[in-house]
């Protein structure tokens, strides 16, 4: 093999998607895939076994979402480069991608040739972020909600009551309450369940 070459892993819970990604990057006489996971859990142990320089990875994962998988594999191994390649182009999840230490973050319908080019940036140690996400996340700015908050909404997800969120948190009821009716405030909704839409779109969910 030719050892000029990149060595990438890949993470996507989609078989058909990271299949079309592994094919394309393979395509590129420079690139080789050298693994493929479809859990977020995955990928440490993957990277362990491959020696990627390159991490390709989904940001919404079963096991372990894409940003956590991507703190998890720089605590591991430092040297190997992170690229977070999602569908979900939110500001939010850009901004916990960078503060996890990923060095890129790209959409999937980002042209092939593109993102092959963002994992030689990435390998050489250069930033590469999509450029219409990028000015969506400094308008945005951070998330508004306090982690406490972020709990609240994450559990309310599953639409259960506020005594069953309650539970889940080892909260008391009216605590619950108060966050929820913070976050509602905060995020601009009418609603509980507004109030979690809002907060899913903008990135400000994922993980904790």
């Amino acid at each position: 093999m030719n050892t000029s070459q990149i060595r990438i892993l890949l993470a996507d819970d989609q078989s058909l998607v990271r299949g079309a990604l592994a094919a394309l990057l393979d395509l590129e006489p420079d690139l080789t895939v050298v693994a493929e996971v479809s859990r977020g859990d995955e990928v440490v142990a993957a990277a362990r076994a491959s020696r990627p320089d390159v991490a390709l990875l989904d940001v919404e994962m079963p096991g372990m979402d894409g940003v956590s998988a991507a703190r998890a594999l720089l605590q591991a191994m430092p040297r190997c480069k992170v690229v977070m390649v999602t569908t979900f182009g939110r500001p939010g999840y850009l901004r916990k991608a960078m503060a996890a230490g990923a060095h890129g973050f790209v959409v999937k319908d980002t042209p092939a040739r593109q993102l092959a080019d963002a994992v030689r940036r990435a390998n050489s140690g250069l930033r590469v972020v999509d450029p219409s996400l990028a000015a969506d996340s400094l308008a945005q700015g951070d998330s508004p909600l306090t982690d406490r908050e972020s709990d609240v909404l994450r559990a309310a997800k599953d639409g259960g009551t506020v005594a069953d969120i309650a539970r889940e948190l080892s909260l008391s009821e009216g605590t619950v309450r108060n966050h929820l009716s913070s976050a509602i405030g905060k995020t601009g909704a009418r609603t509980r369940a507004e109030a979690v839409r809002v907060a899913v779109e903008n990135g400000w969910l994922l993980g904790h």
